[in-house]
């Protein structure tokens, strides 16, 4: 055959076909889904229950990717350089902890300080008293039913500051605990070992 009338081979690109997603991916959106909802409805709960405080500016409520974060001023929670609650705000806490008691999202409570030193018998530094400060609301919450194993107390001291400390207003701001109430799944680790990751000669 001569090779000047044989036809050209045409090789069509292949045709993209759309993957539905599996079961497991579909159940995992579902899942998620389920997660946002039930973390509304305690963005909402929570609202309610911070209203009085929020309205004085003492209270923030912020929403994020990861769930809801409760900022409070330490001005209504302690007297300067203690770590034992107000009476006044102990009822707020506790309403926060039953609004939490029946959700299984993880709560982390993080104490901040300014970056004025303080050197206590009782508090060498502000690593102390911002510890300790988480651990007290802790203690509140896990009274008003929150299960152990879901909550984190942290102390940060004066290293995530979120306003300058040369001002006032900018150290008043920076004292403050934070309450994370987490709306992702706990990812299951997996051990490294001394051969993980190491480069092929």
């Amino acid at each position: 055959t001569n090779s000047a009338t044989q036809m050209p081979i045409i090789v069509a690109p292949p045709i993209a076909v759309a993957q539905k997603p599996s079961q497991p991916a579909r159940q995992q959106d579902a899942d998620k889904q389920v997660r946002r909802d039930k973390m509304r409805n305690v963005a909402k709960e929570l609202l309610n229950v911070m209203a009085p405080l929020i309205e004085q500016g003492k209270v923030r409520v912020i929403e994020t990717s990861r769930g809801v974060t409760i900022e409070i001023n330490d001005s209504v929670l302690f007297s300067p350089g203690q770590a034992q609650l107000q009476p006044t705000v102990s009822r707020a806490l506790k309403a926060i902890g039953e609004v939490l008691a029946p959700t299984e999202f993880p709560v982390t409570i993080e104490g901040h300080t300014d970056n004025v030193p303080i050197r206590t018998p009782q508090f060498p530094s502000n690593w102390e008293l911002s510890a300790v400060r988480a651990t007290t609301v802790l203690r509140l919450f896990a009274d008003a039913g929150v299960g152990g194993d879901r909550l984190t107390a942290i102390g940060y001291a004066d290293t995530r500051p979120v306003e300058s400390n040369l001002l006032a207003d900018g150290r008043a701001r920076n004292r403050r605990v934070s309450i994370l109430i987490d709306s992702m799944q706990p990812e299951k680790g997996k051990e490294v070992g001394l051969g993980s990751g190491a480069a092929t000669p």
